[in-house]
Order: structure tokens, then C-alpha cells, then sequence
């Protein structure tokens, strides 16, 4: 199973405006200076382009390429490109300022980037989606860098996509440039545990929290929604260290097993049915697939959609602890009602983050040429997020601030300090 990076965001909410509520809360407890402020919230790069592609019928179609370098103090931006027929720049700011915060929660050297071109992959030829990528890597062909700004996959995107940004990008440049692009095929350098990284990330991150509440994985529950990458490999993670996934969910149903579910057989049944759980004979076929959000579990989690928990249902959540494989699950507007419940929300930009820790780990073994072990890697990865688990919890309990606004707090106060440092541009 391909990675990805986890979760599409639509326009439910505005992404751009929901990241930016809790971006000033944050910097408000900071006190953040106007200057660092007007600096961070403002990306530092737009770049929108025409890609004139022929396709297989002969004629030329025109897409839209976007990408958004929203900082780079820290060091080269990081962020993923997907194709999607609903990219819009808002949507691709707020990711690129993810971007940022992930990468400075979990303290590693690179800024926030992301792209997309907007398409409809599933209406498209291979040929068609290889033209598209070589197109759009030559369009951001003074944009991208293994020192300025590193893409990978994201919706719509692979391995695969990977492979042909990485050809042509070489091929300009008269050399084999591996650590322009994370994501790739295993033979062209990508690194060994990329693929669980997300999950595992949740894992660790949902164990982390666990410990502080006092509940003993052997005994508790757990439901899943989205099954996709980041869900089934929590899910999956999470099992293997005691708890009992009692429901899980893609968009074709949810399944409820009081006794717990066998995730094993879930992900054999869904590799073997174009990878879907329709028809899965190991849980009750739930008739409202939403009620899995709701459950009585001490742990859930949300890593399919955006706001799926929002101010409608968010008064109606039973779980002790919630640990965001997603981007985006919790709309701002359902925060004060999650807090106000004293249900701990572990944040996406500090519980999914192991995918892009992961990538920081292949870029860095591009750059040695050298590949280190799997063990190596998930050994390096957990520390990461632990360590991060534990400045995000710290800054909460320092500033009385719920671990999201805590994680925001983390990350800006790196970023300010660096800009600092480096005494502006």
C-alpha cells in the first residue's frame, strides 16, 4: 500500500481561516511581536502556473498548478502535491502553514510547502498523469531543490508520481538528484517503514496520551474512522499494543464489533475487494456511519475527512482521548466544546506528523547515500514523536492551553525564535 499524506481538505470550513483561529490564539499567549506575526502568517511563495498538456484523444487541455512555499527559516520547505479536481490556493496556504507547524513540532529542519494541480486523476491515462507531473515539475523547476524545497505525494500522488518528478528533475539538471523528492519507490531511494509512518505516528502519539490519562491499553477501546493508510496502520499498531478496535470505517460503511474487531482480516478483506470494507463479515454493518464518532470508546480516531467532528456532533462524543490521524477532523468551531468536556484532543499537526518525519529520515539517506535499516527507522521515528508528545504536553500544562493551541504554541515559538535569530530578511 502506497503512502500518502493523510486526509483531503475541502471547503467546509475555510482551511485557510480555521488554521489562522488557532494560529492566533497561539501567537496571542506568545505575545508575539506585529513583525513575527505579519512574517508567519504570510506565506513566503505563490506560484500558480498553466500546464498545457495533449492528451491520449490529441487535443491540449490546460490545468492549473499551484504551489505555496509558506516558510523556510527553519530550512528547505516540505510539503506534498495532489491532484484533485478541488485544489484551490486557500486550500493549499492552509496546508503549506501545516506544513510548517508539523515540521517544528516535531523539530525537525524544514519550512512548510505544498502544491497541487487541479484534475481528476481517476478520469485520466497513465500517460496522461505522467505528462501532467513532468509538465509541472519543469514549471517549478526553480522552485524545487533537495536545499529549497522538497515535494512528496499527497492525494491523488504516489510512489509512482514521485519517480517521474525525480526523472525530470534530474534530467534537467544532468544528474541523478534522489533527495529532491520523498515518496519514492524503494529502488530510486525511497526509505524503509515510509509507508506505516503516519499510522505509527498515531500509535505512538495515542500511547503517549494514554500514559499521561492513566488508561491501560490492555483494557481499552478504540474506533477508527477512515481505513485508508494512516487509519488501518494505527489501527492495526494499536492492536498489536492491546487495545480492542471495536469499530472502523471507510466511505463505504462502518463496522461494530463489541468484542473487537480482527484488523488483520480487515485489511486482507479490503486488499481483496478493490480496496474497500464493503461487505466485511467481521463487524456489524453500523446503519449510520457517523454514530462510530460517538461510540463509548476511551480512544478514537478520525483519519479519513476533514470536520467530521464539528459543533453538531461534538457535544455527543463519548471517547476519553482523541488522537487525529487526519488533517483537519476537528473544525475550529467544535474546539470549545471538545475542551469543555475535558476530552484530551492530541492535534494533527503533532499525531500525524511521523509521515513527514519519515521523509525528513529518506531525504537525509539520499543525502548520505546510505539506507538504513526498517528498525532503524521506526526506532528514530517513535523517539521523535514521544519526544514531541512531551513538549506539546509541557507548553500545555505551562500556558493552561488545550494541546492543540499547545502544539500551535510549540511550533510558532521555534519558528519566531529562529526568525529572530536570524535577525529577519
Amino acid at each position: 500500500m502506497a503512502y500518502i499524506e493523510p486526509a483531503p481538505i475541502k471547503d467546509k470550513e475555510n482551511p485557510l481561516e480555521s488554521m489562522m483561529e488557532r494560529f492566533n490564539i497561539a501567537a496571542e499567549k506568545l505575545g508575539l511581536s506585529d513583525e513575527v506575526y505579519n512574517v508567519l502568517k504570510n506565506p513566503a511563495k505563490q506560484v500558480i502556473v498553466s500546464l498545457p498538456i495533449t492528451m491520449d484523444n490529441g487535443k491540449i487541455q490546460v490545468f492549473e498548478g499551484i504551489r505555496v512555499i509558506h516558510s523556510n527559516i527553519l530550512g528547505p520547505a516540505k510539503g506534498g502535491i495532489r491532484f484533485a479536481p478541488d485544489v484551490h490556493l486557500d486550500e493549499v496556504r492552509a496546508l503549506a502553514a501545516w506544513m510548517t507547524w508539523k515540521c517544528a513540532v516535531v523539530d525537525i529542519p524544514y519550512g512548510g510547502g505544498k502544491g497541487g494541480v487541479r484534475c481528476n486523476p481517476r478520469e485520466m491515462s497513465k500517460g496522461e498523469i505522467e505528462r501532467l507531473m513532468r509538465a509541472y515539475t519543469m514549471a517549478m523547476i526553480d522552485v524545487f531543490g533537495p536545499d529549497k524545497d522538497i515535494p512528496a505525494p499527497d492525494m491523488g500522488t504516489g510512489p509512482r508520481e514521485m519517480a517521474w518528478l525525480m526523472d525530470e528533475y534530474s534530467k534537467a539538471h544532468g544528474m541523478t538528484v534522489p533527495a529532491v523528492v520523498t515518496g519514492k519507490p524503494l529502488v530510486l531511494g525511497g526509505s524503509l517503514g515510509r509507508t506505516e509512518a503516519t499510522g505509527r505516528g498515531v500509535m505512538v502519539s495515542a500511547l503517549s496520551a494514554m500514559q499521561k490519562l492513566r488508561i491501560n491499553p490492555f483494557q481499552a477501546t478504540c474506533a477508527v474512522q477512515g481505513f485508508g493508510n494512516v487509519g488501518s496502520w494505527a489501527a492495526q499498531l494499536l492492536e498489536e499494543r492491546g487495545l480492542k478496535i471495536t469499530a472502523i470505517s471507510d466511505h463505504t460503511g462502518a463496522f461494530y464489533n463489541d468484542n473487537g474487531i480482527n484488523i488483520e482480516e480487515a485489511i486482507k478483506h479490503k486488499e481483496s475487494n478493490n480496496g474497500t470494507l464493503e461487505g466485511f463479515k467481521g463487524g456489524d454493518l453500523m446503519e449510520n456511519p457517523g454514530d462510530l464518532l460517538t461510540l463509548d470508546v476511551d480512544v478514537l480516531v478520525p483519519a479519513a475527512l476533514e470536520d467530521v467532528i464539528t459543533a453538531a456532533n461534538a457535544d455527543k462524543i463519548r471517547a476519553k482521548l482523541i488522537v487525529e490521524g487526519a488533517n483537519g477532523p476537528t473544525s475550529a468551531k467544535a474546539d470549545a466544546i471538545i475542551n469543555e468536556k475535558g476530552i484530551m484532543a492530541v492535534p494533527d499537526i503533532l499525531a500525524n506528523a511521523g509521515g513527514v518525519t519519515v521523509s525528513y529520515f529518506e531525504w537525509v539517506q539520499n543525502r548520505l547515500g546510505y539506507k538504513w535499516t526498517a528498525d532503524r527507522v521506526n526506532r528514530r521515528s517513535d523517539r521523535i514523536m514521544k519526544d514531541a508528545f512531551e513538549h506539546v504536553y509541557q507548553a500545555s500544562q505551562k500556558y493552561d492551553v488545550p494541546m492543540r493551541i499547545a502544539a500551535y504554541i510549540v511550533a510558532i515559538d521555534k519558528v519566531a525564535k529562529t526568525y529572530t535569530f536570524r535577525g529577519g530578511f
